[in-house]
């Protein structure tokens, strides 16, 4: 899914626009204990209750594709009899109208979702009528080709309220606070089936993490069945061990540089196209060549690449660089550059020692304040 794609999802979630049908909740203790269970008509529910539903909703098709929001595909085998997508598909199917097959899921999440404390386990389950788009992409909501049916789960987390002094209008006083379970935003959740072309894809789901960087591999892949891929974080630090493991003793300032400024244009020239960009090991390969490595380098990328990142694994090029800052750091100082000028900070042999050199301009702070460049 893209972004446009999960904002019209998004925007499901509001009273004026709902197809939300029903909400079914199990809240899970620390010991893994059902403490209870509900299934509701969402729309009967009192406004202010539909009301935090509906930010809980949203926190779960929010962040940044690649990072907090997943798009995988179902692998072919779990689409039998059995299989996880096959399970999942047949949860959607009955609409929350089963309590055994809604029983036999939250069993599952319990089972295999690691968490230590008390959460609470949400499905929704709505109806969405697709509107039609004219070739300009306007919205034609009387021209309707498909009713869009898909479940939200959002497991979130349900933590004791922090002590402390409340006021008592009706005593006119100050007295302690009645400490209360909390629903927290989601930890975790998933849109099944995913939106893919505006369209119900049903071989594919959209995966939510509030930490990107803890996925939740095992309960991925215990209860969809799908192989999570590397975490941002990860695959950062794969291509940055890839470019050291590459150059070896000629990873020098300069071509790091250049590696740079190449992904940086490769990214700005992206910008108005609505899928992630995505470099595969040919990519990779060819933007280390145009930053200027020497080919007798690359002789053992291809298995470099393979050993650290996967075979056939693309990595989302918004992971690799930091497009807002570009930093040099060394033992005792760091040096924070605006991307667009990286060339004011250049490698030279002054007095016979390596150092960097920056060029500056008529202002300049030290500590908030300013100084006369004359006197530096």
């Amino acid at each position: 899914m893209i972004k446009s794609e999960i904002s019209e999802i998004k925007k499901q979630f509001t009273h004026e626009n709902c197809t939300i049908t029903k909400v079914s909740g199990c809240y899970v203790d620390g010991e893994k204990d059902i403490k209870t269970k509900f299934t509701d008509s969402f729309l009967c529910l009192p406004e202010e209750e539909t009301f935090k539903y509906f930010e809980i909703f949203k926190k779960t098709v929010s962040g940044t594709i690649g990072k907090n929001l997943i798009n995988m595909e179902f692998p072919t085998s779990t689409e039998f009899d059995g299989g996880t997508q096959e399970f999942i598909l047949k949860l959607r199917d009955s609409n929350l109208k089963d309590e055994t097959i809604i029983d036999e899921f939250y069993d599952k999440v319990i089972q295999m979702y690691a968490y230590v404390g008390n959460y609470l386990i949400l499905l929704v389950c709505a109806a969405y009528d697709v509107p039609g788009k004219t070739n300009d992409k306007i919205m034609m909501e009387d021209a309707s080709d498909e009713v869009y049916s898909y479940i939200l789960c959002s497991i979130c987390p349900v933590n004791l309220s922090k002590p402390g002094l409340s006021y008592n209008t009706e005593a006119n006083l100050f007295q302690k606070r009645i400490q209360d379970w909390v629903v927290g935003a989601p930890s975790n959740g998933f849109l099944f089936p995913a939106f893919n072309d505006r369209s119900t894809d049903i071989h594919s789901i959209l995966y939510y993490s509030k930490d990107s960087e803890e996925l939740h591999n095992d309960f991925v892949n215990q209860l969809l069945g799908c192989e999570m891929p590397l975490s941002a974080g990860d695959q950062k630090k794969t291509f940055q061990s890839l470019i050291e493991e590459t150059l070896g003793d000629d990873c020098n300032y300069e071509i790091v540089r250049n590696i740079h400024e190449k992904l940086n244009e490769i990214i700005e020239e992206h910008k108005d196209i609505p899928e992630p960009l995505t470099l595969d090991k040919a990519e990779v390969k060819n933007l280390l060549t145009d930053s200027g490595v020497d080919e007798e380098k690359l002789k053992d990328f291809d298995r470099n690449y393979e050993e650290m990142a996967g075979k056939n694994v693309s990595l989302l090029a918004g992971n690799l660089a930091n497009t807002r800052v570009f930093e040099v750091k060394t033992a005792d100082v760091i040096i924070k550059v605006n991307p667009e000028r990286i060339d004011l900070v250049q490698t030279k042999i002054v007095d016979g020692r390596k150092c960097l050199v920056i060029e500056i301009s008529d202002q300049v702070e030290v500590n908030g304040i300013t100084i006369k460049t004359a006197c530096l």
